[in-house]
């Protein structure tokens, strides 16, 4: 499990770790490239940019929450998280998107949007996006456009603008 983990807020001792998770852990370089863009941008928020690593220091987890917006109202986006290979359900990507979560929760935030695994993010809560009257401009599976609310209110409605690094979503 995810019990040995020190989590937290990436430290610049850990930027090399994140990358080498990244590049472990997807089939390119195109995550750790985008967290590499991410890191120079103003969506950035340092302290929801949580890192998990083992005792020796070795990064085997992270999620990352960045600044996006909602039509006119601030959301956050949740991508990428990634678990190195050999630590792959143990429990290490749950606590680490918690921690995240719980962070952002904490700091006041609001909505979280995310990309992703249908079958994944509704333990955290997420929902169809699209349910909440969110969407896209760039057509998406339905089931993979999620939502959460971190303060129990309602969502705010309409298309999702990613930060710049993101590309063309």
């Amino acid at each position: 499990m995810g019990d040995d983990l020190t989590i937290g807020p990436e430290t610049a001792a850990q930027r090399d770790g994140v990358r080498e998770l990244l590049l472990a852990a997807f089939p390119g370089p195109e995550e750790a490239e985008l967290v590499d863009a991410l890191r120079t941008d103003e969506a950035w928020i340092p302290q929801l940019a949580m890192a998990g690593a083992e005792p020796t220091g070795r990064v085997v987890g992270c999620a990352l929450l960045t600044r996006c917006w909602i039509d006119d109202s601030t959301a956050l986006c949740l991508a990428p998280c990634a678990v190195l290979p050999g630590r792959q359900n143990t429990g290490v990507g749950s606590t680490v998107t918690r921690a995240a979560l719980e962070a952002a929760r904490a700091s006041g935030e609001d909505a979280v949007v995310v990309l992703g695994h249908p079958q994944y993010y509704p333990r955290f809560g997420f929902e169809r996006a699209s349910a909440h009257g969110i969407w896209l401009r760039t057509p998406v599976p339905d089931d993979a456009l999620m939502a959460l609310s971190l303060q129990g209110g309602p969502l705010p409605r309409g298309r999702i603008r990613y930060a710049a690094p993101f590309g063309d979503l």
